[in-house]
């Protein structure tokens, strides 16, 4: 009995330990919330501040990945409304400061005497209908540039849902109860069937059509809001490889239509990154931006917006 004591004791205390380490080494246990809403799908629950692994995610009072801000911006200040999806937001892995937004703040603060001030209205997989939603519901903080990022994929991305939060890990809506748990929910993750998602996924009809009205709602928002309109395509690393495939060739020409029907300023970042030596040091995966590659996006950015 008093073996089993000693042994259940060595157990416990080696588990909390793991626990403690986890959390104040790693940040495991405490994770960005979700919320869910009918019209937007869901946004970043506001007012959060977790570091993961060093990283700093802090969500502001408008649920964006921003300091908080006032609804108009001071008068000797440039503000600039960024949106658009993870790669915009840089998940849990990119730190505040190292976001497009933020990078972009730094380079035009080097050429410029103003003030300027960013924002980051994004969420993971959004799509230009979860953000023109995000821009009815919020509008445009009187911000001087709107600035929209999307990917190849956002072509083709479904209407606004919240059916995923909560129910998805990669959509919490709670803390985990222990940094152990969250650990071992990844390791034994299974897509889960989740009731109504079939039919979001499977969405018929023409969903480019469908997200290029979105984007033209969202250029009407801020015309009408005396704010210049501007946007940027990010590739997926196997368009690189050797081209993008037909369905997103078309797509894209689409877009680069629409863009220079309505003068829309544009970066197609397809053949800047196809210049890089290395393409591979531009991802984290098949999407995502490494550092190098949210560097190489915010340079081109910041151009554009500085002329």
């Amino acid at each position: 009995m008093k073996i089993a004591l000693i042994s259940l004791g060595i157990v416990i205390v080696s588990l909390l330990m793991i626990e403690g380490s986890l959390r104040l080494f790693f940040g495991l246990g405490k994770r960005p919330l979700y919320i869910a809403d009918d019209d937007i799908g869901y946004l970043l629950a506001p007012n959060q501040n977790v570091r993961r692994l060093g990283k700093l995610t802090k969500i502001n009072q408008y649920s964006m990945r921003s300091e908080d801000i006032e609804k108009s911006p001071a008068n000797d200040t440039i503000r600039l409304f960024f949106i658009g999806d993870s790669i915009v937001n840089g998940c849990w892995w990119t730190d505040q400061n190292e976001t497009i937004a933020a990078l972009v703040k730094e380079e035009i603060e080097k050429k410029s005497s103003q003030t300027i001030e960013v924002l980051n209205a994004s969420a993971n997989s959004w799509g230009p209908r979860n953000q023109l939603a995000y821009l009815k519901r919020f509008g445009t903080f009187n911000s001087q540039v709107i600035f929209l990022i999307i990917n190849t994929d956002d072509l083709f991305a479904t209407k606004p849902t919240p059916l995923r939060v909560g129910k998805d890990i990669y959509y919490p809506d709670k803390q985990p109860i222990l940094a152990i748990k969250e650990i071992l929910d990844k390791v034994f993750y299974r897509d889960p069937k989740i009731p109504g998602m079939d039919e979001i996924v499977g969405e018929k009809g023409d969903r480019v059509g469908f997200n290029l009205e979105a984007i033209e709602n969202m250029k009407a928002i801020a015309t009408k809001n005396k704010s210049q309109f501007m946007m940027a395509l990010t590739p997926l690393k196997r368009e690189m490889n050797p081209e993008p495939r037909d369905y997103e060739k078309v797509a894209r020409k689409r877009l680069e239509d629409w863009v220079q029907t309505n003068n829309v300023p544009f970066i197609d970042c397809l053949p800047i990154f196809a210049k890089q030596k290395n393409i591979d040091d531009l991802y984290r995966d098949h999407i995502h931006l490494s550092p190098l590659g949210n560097q190489l996006v915010s340079q081109k950015i910041s151009d554009l917006i500085h002329k």
